[in-house]
Order: C-alpha cells, then sequence, then structure tokens
C-alpha cells in the first residue's frame, strides 16, 4: 500500500494547545466489514494504514499498515455466569452458532482468570465450542481469594508453512466470584470398633479408611450409648485414620462415628456407627 485512494472512514482528533508536549492524541475508528469479506482461508487479510492531514489537508504520507486476517470467529459467550463448589469455581454460558467451515478450522473458547488487584489474566483453561450450555470447571484456584474471570472464543487454522492462525473473537463481559471454602471434607467410611482387654483394661480401637481430600486436617471421634447424643472423644485432631478408646466401662454397649475435618475447619457429616460391647 503505497498510495491512500478513498478513506473508508474518518476521525477528528481535537489537539489541546495547553497540552503536554509529550503528550499524543490518540483515536480509534471501527470498520463493520460485509459479510463478503469474511474467509476460511488463512491467506485470507485485510490491510490497515492511517494518513494524519493537517488543516490546509497536506499528509506526510500513510502510516504502517497493520494486517488483519479475515477467518470468522465465533460471536462473544452469552449469559456467562460463574458460582463456587466443592471442586473449584464453575463457569458456564451459552454458546452461539458455529459459521460453517472446512474441518481444518477449529473453535474454541479460552478461559482467562485474574486475581482481584491484578491486572494480568492468565490462561486457566479451554473448552469446546457448541451451541448450548457450555461448562468449565477450574480446580486450580486458592480458596478465600476473590477472581475475576472472562471467555474469549478462538478460531484456529492451520497455515501452509505448518504453523497455526489464532484469531481471537469478542471478550465476553467479566465476572467476579469469591472462592469461599464452606465445603466439608468427604464423610469417613469404613469404621470398624474392635474391643480389647481380657485380662487387662478395657478398650475398643477404632480405624476406618482415610479420607483423600487434599485439605484435609484430621478426624473427630464421637462416642455415645443407646439413646443418647454423641460426645466427642478427642481433645485436638486426631491426625490418622485411627483411635483407641481407653475409657470404655464394662458392661457397657458403645456407639461410634467419625468426622473429618479441613483447615479451614469445615467438618464432615458423621460416618456410618459401629458399635461394640465391653463384657
Amino acid at each position: 500500500m503505497k498510495a491512500c485512494g478513498s478513506p473508508i472512514g474518518q476521525v477528528n482528533i481535537p489537539i489541546t494547545p495547553s497540552a503536554p508536549s509529550k503528550q499524543r492524541p490518540q483515536g480509534s475508528f471501527t470498520d463493520t466489514l460485509p459479510a463478503e469479506f469474511l474467509s476460511d482461508s488463512p491467506e485470507g487479510s485485510i490491510s490497515y494504514s492511517v494518513q494524519v492531514l493537517n488543516p490546509e489537508g497536506r499528509s506526510a504520507g500513510l502510516s504502517n499498515q497493520v494486517r488483519v486476517p479475515l477467518i470468522r470467529t465465533v460471536p462473544s459467550p452469552r449469559q456467562f455466569d460463574a458460582r463456587v463448589a466443592k471442586d473449584g469455581v464453575i463457569l458456564s454460558w451459552n454458546g452461539n452458532p458455529i459459521p460453517a467451515a472446512p474441518s481444518n478450522v477449529k473453535h474454541l473458547y479460552r478461559v482467562y482468570r485474574r486475581v482481584e488487584g491484578n491486572n494480568e489474566a492468565v490462561l486457566a483453561g479451554e473448552a469446546p465450542e457448541g451451541e448450548s450450555e457450555i461448562t468449565f470447571t477450574d480446580s486450580s484456584i486458592e480458596w478465600q481469594k476473590t477472581y475475576h474471570y472472562h471467555v474469549e472464543p478462538v478460531t484456529t487454522i492451520p497455515r501452509s508453512d505448518n504453523s497455526q492462525l489464532v484469531v481471537e473473537g469478542t471478550d465476553s463481559q467479566e465476572v467476579k466470584v469469591f472462592a469461599d471454602d464452606v465445603f466439608p471434607p468427604a464423610v469417613p467410611a469404613e469404621l470398624q470398633a474392635v474391643f480389647s482387654g481380657s485380662g487387662q483394661k478395657s478398650f475398643i480401637d477404632l480405624v476406618w479408611a482415610p479420607v483423600s481430600d487434599v485439605d484435609l486436617a484430621g478426624y473427630n471421634v464421637y462416642r455415645r450409648e443407646e439413646a443418647e447424643a454423641p460426645i466427642r472423644l478427642n481433645a485436638a485432631l486426631v491426625m490418622t485414620p485411627a483411635y483407641r478408646d481407653a475409657e470404655a466401662a464394662q458392661h457397657k454397649r458403645y456407639l461410634y462415628s467419625v468426622t473429618a475435618v479441613d483447615i479451614r475447619g469445615n467438618e464432615s457429616a458423621h460416618s456410618e456407627e459401629a458399635r461394640e460391647t465391653v463384657p
């Protein structure tokens, strides 16, 4: 592009004489392309230049050129929303009709996340395109932080030189969510109670399957008698899936249950009870 024909638009930039000399005027222009310009070819593109005119209509020439691919992109996601669940932040949105394209043209959505107070967004993951509701779970979050999310539609197409052309569409609106961990660990399972103590002090040993939650802090052990409420036996959290009740009295039948507790103090429901009798 060495000369300008008919301009596609004009932007008037007012210049304030009193503005600092280093302050440069800025402008923007949106070019709405006709449908016949759009292409599914990686070689299809359109070039732009800007020509600055003084009050007399004179110009120093064209600016540098920018080339924009003409690949069609998926419209911005609709009804973008976020909610917090035990597995992380679940994002959902509605897709849009996908333009008919050759099989080597791929459409997908990229999910971006930033921590409140930080303007740098990081890629949280990708989701395939679709026209119905799409969900994505971000499991890499840190609890008790506030996050901002947006989704960007992306079109990819291979070039003849084996590189890949990536064209970004219009971002969704940004949603804000506080990752508040109010979700208890899994309920302990396979609790067993075994009496020991013939000829010695009586005690009941309890064992159960370990809970695999990564934020597990420990366990609470409860005991009750028939028709009574459970009483916690341990003063501090039990760190291993085993406990010895050395205060079991003779001629008593006890019912035991166990709960799991995470590092934020969320406690699970009680396990199924295990019964044992002290002779």
